[in-house]
């Protein structure tokens, strides 16, 4: 019999029953060599074959093991284009997180802008706190404040500081990292600014999403804003990644005598405990020339060992290309489902 599922790209394929076991498993058995973990048992391995063979369409959890949402980027999978997987409705922000809170039953939401990075943020930083003052006035779920720090923009041609990927490409190792320390204190006095002045307007917490896109740089700037967060305000911080390894683009930065570059999800979340967060978002990314079974048996067994020795709550990134969902702008339904189970039921995360 064949069993209908998805490729990383949300195409579809059809697998014999033992052909999705031999997926999970060897998606599984990649994420442990990598990181050194240990994979997915044959329970867990069973679960996931018995999930994904059932001919139902969507895919739930047990009663009784319901966990609650963070969400990212506002309202913008509501008001803006479809070619950022939006449905373009006409709706403003303060209409948007009401029908999240009312209609939709969203356990939290964030308020930020449509151009997600803290660099633009910060000269509208007025109106972002007009903002946050209207919605807590208006909804009863706690807001987070959110934004990207996406150090590239820092560069040039967007920034003032010098290109690293060029000077690179001349062989200047030295001034590529010098130019990244620099551009990680202008993106850390952003990140502290836009977070102090959410803490005037009674944010109930901070976001900080797609952490280290750029690499270890990126990552030290945030780890150093969230000691300040949590030691200065007392606001939870949840930081979200954005992949399952931080890139070594500098590759001797250090946060507490722990080396940046290639950290892996589980030793990323300790860092993030040590700096003060309140939540963890890890990211593991999606392999679009693999199967969905294959990525979600990956993305399992390095979610698996974060909630393992976590102290803080684990809410994976479960969305369009992270988390073992398809990496396509409205993932299929079936696929979204059963990631979405298989991450409480067998990851064991505190959220998603």
């Amino acid at each position: 019999m064949k069993i209908l599922t998805r490729m990383g790209d949300g195409s579809n394929v059809e697998l014999t029953r033992d052909e999705l076991r031999a997926e999970f498993v060897q998606g599984s058995e990649a994420a442990a060599a990598k990181a050194k973990i240990p994979a997915l048992d044959e329970n867990e391995v069973d679960w996931l074959v018995d999930c994904f063979a059932a001919p139902t369409r969507v895919w739930g959890v047990e009663r009784g093991h319901e966990v609650v949402m963070t969400k990212d980027g506002c309202v913008n999978a509501l008001n803006s284009s479809r070619m950022s997987s939006g449905v373009v409705a006409p709706v403003n922000r303060e209409v948007g997180v009401r029908l999240f809170e009312s209609m939709l039953g969203f356990d939290s939401m964030e308020v930020s802008h449509n151009d997600y990075s803290v660099k633009p943020q910060r000269f509208l930083k007025a109106l972002e706190q007009l903002h946050m003052e209207l919605l807590q006035e208006t909804t009863i779920f706690p807001l987070l404040y959110g934004f990207m720090p996406n150090l590239g923009l820092y560069y040039r041609p967007d920034g003032s500081f010098e290109n690293p990927s060029d000077l690179l490409q001349k062989g200047d190792i030295a001034g590529a990292r010098r130019t990244q320390e620099e551009a990680l204190e202008a993106c850390l006095g952003d990140c502290i600014e836009m977070s102090d002045c959410m803490v005037e307007m009674g944010a109930d917490g901070i976001d900080y999403d797609t952490v280290a896109s750029t690499g270890d740089a990126e990552f030290l700037a945030v780890l150093r804003c969230t000691e300040h967060v949590a030691k200065e305000t007392g606001l939870p911080v949840e930081i979200g990644m954005a992949a399952e390894m931080v890139l070594g683009f500098h590759g001797e930065l250090e946060y507490d005598g722990v080396r940046l570059a290639g950290l892996w999800p589980h030793e990323q979340l300790k860092l993030c405990e040590k700096a003060g967060a309140a939540i963890f978002g890890p990211v593991v990314n999606t392999n679009t020339k693999k199967t969905a079974p294959w990525n979600l048996g990956r993305a399992l067994t390095f979610i698996k060992k974060c909630t393992e020795i976590a102290e803080i709550p684990v809410h994976a990134n479960v969305g369009m290309g992270v988390g073992g969902v398809p990496m396509f702008e409205t993932p299929a339904v079936d696929a979204v489902t059963r990631a979405s189970a298989a991450m409480i039921e067998i990851g064991r995360c505190d959220g998603l």
